[in-house]
């Protein structure tokens, strides 16, 4: 039985390379998979999805007003594919998240997506937000805070390294500007 699973995590836990760890073991198998990226995250080349440690794969694009359930029909119409993969989920639309389950649901295809719970200013992303209310697995990819506790939160660190507490939800960016925490070293670099 297919279904819409959320692995979530904070900034540099491995996601991607999860999904694409997962997406080679489906094709080593010989099953197609169906990757997908948000059209605007272009750190690892436009339509791929990459990770730190230099993983890296091409992948179908989708921005705000792309129909994913149609993408995916699309994509099964020309063969069959035994899992869609989706990276930096959070950047998905509450609509996005709601086609995705209709594919599952009505297409039977499962459907992996990877991405932030939180942002900067522990806020849900609208897609996590989504994921988190109906997905029918959730699973945390766990990190580690500098201290050693899980890492379940991240700051957006200014040209002076201090800590960002306003500005657009969606920034692209990596080590360079964000930085994973627990809980009370988040507090304690926001000023809570």
């Amino acid at each position: 039985m297919a279904k819409l699973h959320f692995h979530y995590s904070t900034m540099n836990a491995g996601k991607s390379t999860l999904l694409l760890q997962a997406a080679h073991n489906y094709n080593e198998r010989g099953m197609d998979t169906y990757l997908l990226i948000a059209a605007f995250d272009d750190r690892a080349g436009k339509g791929r999805i990459g990770s730190r440690i230099g993983l890296s794969r091409e992948a179908d694009v989708f921005g705000d007003q792309t129909d994913l359930y149609d993408m995916i029909r699309n994509r099964l119409d020309r063969g069959p594919v035994a899992c869609v993969f989706v990276d930096e989920a959070h950047f998905m639309t509450r609509d996005h998240v709601w086609q995705l389950a209709r594919a599952v649901d009505d297409l039977g295809v499962p459907v992996m997506a990877y991405g932030l719970r939180v942002d900067f200013r522990g806020e849900l992303f609208p897609g996590s937000a989504a994921l988190l209310a109906i997905a029918d697995v959730m699973r945390e990819v766990r990190t580690i805070c500098h201290c050693g506790r899980n890492a379940t939160m991240v700051i957006r660190c200014g040209p002076d390294g201090k800590a960002l507490l306003d500005g657009a939800q969606i920034l692209v960016g990596g080590n360079e500007t964000y930085v994973s925490l627990c809980r009370k070293h988040w507090r304690e670099e926001v000023g809570q």
